[in-house]
């Protein structure tokens, strides 16, 4: 046991033991070599070379020096790893290093308010009422895991890239799936550290940590009128992005079956001083929620969601409930399958041919789901990042090729949302990009459209950057203004 004052020691090894482990390592692979070959089993590319294995065991002790003794005391998958790595089965390594790195996300997010990020993690109400504790944390997907807890901002955008491409690599790239990628020691160590610093040692920003207390505090007791003048003063200084999630998270509180009547109350006390920083977006989320319930008979949450809306006089946010949840629906299982990067290439084109179903039934799509609508079109268009999804392809052009004006100016205004942003910074999507300009070209009637679209097609950086041009930014920030999106 390590005493308080031997907290954070060096755990570097001396050179001369490195050297020494890999004269051991190389002894042990052609004994186990030979036990194969007597076998006959085969034994080429089965592990890495040993000079691999020496660069991950180098650079090992300065990754994971930053953390405490406790810390690396609680790491058994980073023991796997290492064993695995030193052993040349970077391929399981990298799978371990996964496994803990998703395990400790989990409970960061247990941490935070697991009921909260269900909510934002699942749209779909049938899905979203069986998540409820720690434990269901295991139902969603890695992809969906990282997602949702970068959009609560448990991790940064910055580390979200870095996790989903680790992740990547993890479902192409390790003993997780069939594979003839080529892992090196270096690329091990640098994921290794990304892994310490974004998620190990992950502390949430103090906007974060405030609405988690915030959240803690509704479920646990009836707030004081102090206490509820204080949290409306603490909500006009969240950025737009987390009035709508707090929004999002206030409506899943209020609506389920088991909703205690302090709770309740707590949310309808607060709700009203909310209700006028939420954006038009996240208003239009919550009435095709309540679509949705209606849609699934489930009327006493209907109800609830109701009365939510009507609190604050949002009765122009209640959908045609019907048609707006069967499109979001099919939106849903769409961005389901485009994101399941083991199989999209599989499930994306029936997902896609579901959604062209249920557009070809109607002539039009509801003014509620457009904006969702062309934003996840263009999404999957553009690609996850990492190849073409052909056989859903010629659905999506088909789709996008049938935008009205309206529809076009969102897809060519669509890299001022994060989503599109984010996956704009990756060379495929770049390229797609640049089709689907000359897609949405010959809709763009208006002035302003066709200027906007010449000053798009000018600018000199790559399209993620366009959002810091400040005169585009400020062209973009008056037509989103003008048709409240």
């Amino acid at each position: 046991m390590n005493s308080p004052e031997s907290s954070n020691l060096p755990v570097r090894a001396p050179q001369a033991s490195v050297q020494a482990a890999r004269a051991d390592l190389e002894a042990f692979e052609d004994l186990i070599f030979q036990v194969l070959e007597h076998w006959g089993l085969p034994t080429d590319n089965i592990i890495v070379h040993a000079k691999q294995r020496e660069t991950l065991l180098k650079n090992t002790p300065d990754v994971i020096e930053v953390m405490t003794d406790e810390e690396r005391a609680k790491a058994p998958y980073i023991a796997k790893m290492i064993m695995a790595g030193s052993v040349g089965l970077f391929d399981a390594a990298l799978n371990y290093l996964w496994n803990e790195t998703v395990n400790r996300l989990r409970d960061h997010v247990a941490a935070f308010d697991v009921d909260y990020f269900f909510t934002l993690a699942e749209t779909d109400p049938a899905r979203r009422k069986n998540l409820k504790t720690r434990e269901d944390l295991s139902q969603v997907d890695d992809y969906k895991l990282l997602e949702a807890a970068n959009k609560i901002k448990l991790i940064s955008d910055v580390a979200f890239k870095q996790l989903t491409h680790i992740n990547y690599m993890r479902n192409h790239a390790s003993a997780a799936h069939p594979n003839i990628e080529e892992l090196t020691g270096l690329k091990l160590a640098e994921w290794l550290e990304t892994c310490i610093k974004e998620v190990f040692q992950l502390k949430p920003r103090n906007v974060v940590a405030e609405i988690g207390k915030l959240l803690s505090n509704i479920k646990a007791k009836r707030l004081t009128k102090d206490e509820l003048n204080k949290s409306a003063a603490f909500f006009d200084a969240l950025p737009q992005e987390h009035s709508d999630n707090l929004a999002a998270g206030l409506f899943g509180i209020y609506t389920p079956d088991d909703a205690a009547p302090e709770v309740q109350d707590n949310v309808r006390s607060l709700w009203p001083a909310l209700w006028p920083l939420v954006s038009e977006d996240a208003r239009n989320d919550l009435g095709i929620k309540l679509a949705r319930f209606t849609a699934n008979a489930d009327t006493d949450r209907a109800a609830r969601a109701r009365e939510l809306l009507e609190l604050v006089g949002g009765s122009a946010y209640l959908p045609e409930p019907e048609r707006v949840a069967e499109i979001q629906q099919a939106l849903d299982d769409l961005k389901r399958a485009h994101e399941a990067h083991m199989n999209n290439f599989y499930e994306e084109p029936p997902a896609a041919q579901r959604l062209k179903d249920v557009v070809g039934r109607h002539s039009d799509i509801p003014e509620q789901v457009t904006l969702n609508y062309v934003l996840q079109l263009v999404d999957v268009f553009l690609t996850n990042g990492y190849g073409v999804a052909w056989n859903a392809e010629p659905t999506y052009k088909e789709l996008i090729g049938r935008f009205d004006g309206l529809q076009a100016a969102i897809a060519l205004r669509s890299f001022g949302y994060r989503q599109i942003r984010l996956k704009l910074q990756d060379e495929i999507p770049r390229k797609k990009w640049k089709e689907l300009l000359d897609m949405v070209d010959p809709k763009l009637t208006g002035r302003g459209d066709r200027a906007f679209l010449t000053t798009v097609r000018d600018f000199s950086g790559t399209p993620d950057k366009l959002i810091q041009d400040t005169k585009i930014k400020a062209q973009l920030d008056n037509w989103l203004d003008r048709n409240e999106y």
